[in-house]
C-alpha cells in the first residue's frame, strides 16, 4: 500500500539543574522532514528501479506528497556515509578473498566531462568506481580500496623489475629507509628526494615507481593475495595474475573483413576451431587432469600458429598466440571463468543509468551512484532482496535483518 502519511512528532524537553536542555529522540530511523519509509521507496526506485529525479518527483506527487525536486535530491545524496562505507567494505572483503575477479570499464559523466567508470566483481560481489582516467595508474589506485598510501616492499620491487625500470632507480628506492607515504603530496616529494622526477628515460620511471608503489600498497593491505584478474585484454588491467577473456579473443576474428571466398572459408575455419576448443576447456574446468593439460596446451599450438593465407588472419592468430599463457590460465586455475560476462552484465546498469541521465553534477552524487549501484547487484548476487536491504539500514519498524554484506562474502568465500 503505497499513501501519503504525516505523522508529528511531539517530543518532550527537560531542562536540567545545570540549565542544560534535554529533548527525547526520535524514533530510530526518522531523520530530517521525511520518514526512512519514503527514503527506501525513493532509493530503491532511483537506483533499482533506474528512475530519473524529475520522473520520480512527479511520482510522488501525484501519490499525495509535496516534494521538490532538491528534496528528492538530498534523499538521494546526503546522509549516506554508512552506504558508501559499506560498498567499500564490500571490495575490500572481495579482494581479500577473491580467487578471481573479473574487471570491464565504461563511458560516464560527471561535471559535464567525459570520464570512466570501472567495474570490479565476481560471483559474490560487484563494485563501480568512476573517475577521469583509464589508465593502469588509475586501476591500481582503485584496488587500493580507498587507502591512499604508497608502500615500497618486496612486491613493489619485483614489479619495477617486470615493468624494466633502470637498475641504479630500483637501487635508490630500496636503499631508503622510507617505504611507506601517505597521500600522494608525500609520495611525489619523495620522487624529487630521490632525483627521480628529474629522469627523461623510458619507460618514465616516475610512472612505473608509482605504479609500483601502488601494487605495495595493495599487497601490504592483503588483497589480491592469490587473486586472478580477468579482462578483455585492456591494457590498464593487464596486472598481477592475469587471464584473458576467450569471447573478446573470438570476437577479432569475428570482426575480420573479408573480400574474398577463400578468406571467408578460412575464417570460418578458424572460428570453429577456436569454438570447439572452447567447449573442451570449459569440460575441463569441470573435470582437470595433468594429461588432459597437456594435450590442450599441444592443440592451441596447433590452433594459433597455422598459417591459412588470409594474411591479416594469420597475424592475428600470431598476436593470440603470444598471449597463450594469459588464455590458458584456466588450464593451471580451473576456478576462473573463461569469459567476462558478469562484468559485462553488471555494468549494463551503469550504462543504462548514463542513457536516462546526464551525468552526476558533484562528487558526493558520483559517489553515492556508483556505492548504491554495486550494493545493488551485490545483494542480487547474494540472493538478498535489495528492498529489504535497505530497510534494515535505514532502520525501518519490522523490516527483515540483513548482515553486513562484506561479512556474507567473506563468508561465501570461505565455504567450500
Amino acid at each position: 500500500m503505497i499513501r501519503p502519511h504525516v505523522v508529528n512528532f511531539r517530543c518532550e524537553r527537560w531542562q536540567t539543574p545545570e540549565g542544560d536542555m534535554v529533548t527525547a529522540p526520535l524514533p530510530a530511523g526518522v531523520n530530517g522532514h521525511f520518514g526512512p519509509q519514503l527514503r527506501r521507496f525513493v532509493l530503491a526506485q532511483y537506483h533499482q528501479g533506474q528512475m530519473t529525479a524529475p520522473r520520480l518527483v512527479t511520482l510522488l506527487r501525484s501519490l499525495g506528497i509535496f516534494i521538490s525536486k532538491r528534496q528528492v535530491v538530498r534523499l538521494l545524496i546526503e546522509g549516506q556515509d554508512g552506504f558508501l562505507a559499506e560498498a567499500r567494505d564490500v571490495l575490500r572483503a572481495g579482494l581479500i578473498s577473491a580467487a578471481w575477479i573479473t574487471v570491464d570499464d565504461t563511458g560516464a559523466r560527471h561535471k559535464a566531462t567525459n570520464g570512466f567508470c570501472t567495474q570490479i566483481g565476481n560471483a559474490h560481489f560487484a563494485w563501480f568506481g568512476t573517475t577521469g582516467s583509464k589508465s593502469r595508474l588509475n586501476f591500481l589506485a582503485l584496488l587500493r580500496a580507498g587507502y591512499d598510501d604508497y608502500v615500497i616492499n618486496a612486491e613493489a620491487l619485483a614489479y619495477m623489475q617486470e615493468r624494466a625500470l633502470a637498475a641504479h632507480v630500483i637501487a635508490r628506492m630500496s636503499e631508503h629507509p622510507d617505504r611507506c607515504f601517505t597521500g600522494l603530496s608525500a609520495w611525489n616529494a619523495h620522487l624529487e628526494t630521490l632525483g627521480i622526477s628529474a629522469l627523461k628515460v623510458n619507460p618514465d620511471p616516475v610512472m612505473i615507481a608509482t605504479e609500483a608503489a601502488l601494487w605495495g600498497s595493495i599487497k601490504a593491505h592483503g588483497f589480491l593475495p592469490d587473486t586472478v584478474i580477468v579482462s578483455d585484454d585492456a591494457g590498464q588491467f593487464n596486472v598481477g595474475q592475469h587471464g584473458l577473456c576467450w569471447v573478446h579473443a573470438e570476437r577479432l576474428v569475428h570482426k575480420l573483413d573479408a573480400f574474398t571466398a577463400e578468406n571467408r572459408t578460412a575464417q570460418a575455419s578458424v572460428r570453429e576451431l577456436i569454438w570447439n576448443f572452447y567447449r573442451d576447456l570449459k569440460a575441463y574446468r569441470c573435470a582437470p587432469a595433468k594429461q588432459r593439460k597437456v594435450a590442450l596446451r599441444a592443440r592451441f599450438d596447433r590452433i594459433f600458429t597455422r598459417k591459412t593465407g588470409f594474411v591479416t588472419l594469420d597475424r592475428l592468430l600470431a598476436r593470440l598466440n603470444a598471449n597463450k599463457s594469459e588464455l590458458l590460465m584456466v588450464l593451471d586455475r580451473p576456478e576462473i571463468p573463461l569469459h567476462t560476462n558478469g562484468s559485462e552484465n553488471d555494468i549494463r546498469c551503469h550504462v543504462t543509468r548514463r542513457k536516462v541521465s546526464a551525468g552526476t553534477r558533484s562528487d558526493i552524487g558520483r559517489d553515492c551512484r556508483d556505492a548504491f549501484l554495486g550494493l545493488a547487484k551485490t545483494c542480487a548476487k547474494l540472493k538478498i532482496a535489495f528492498w529489504d536491504y535497505l530497510g534494515d539500514r535505514l532502520a525501518i519498524p519490522d523490516a527483515q535483518a540483513i548482515q553486513r554484506l562484506p561479512d556474507i562474502i567473506l563468508a561465501r568465500a570461505q565455504s567450500p
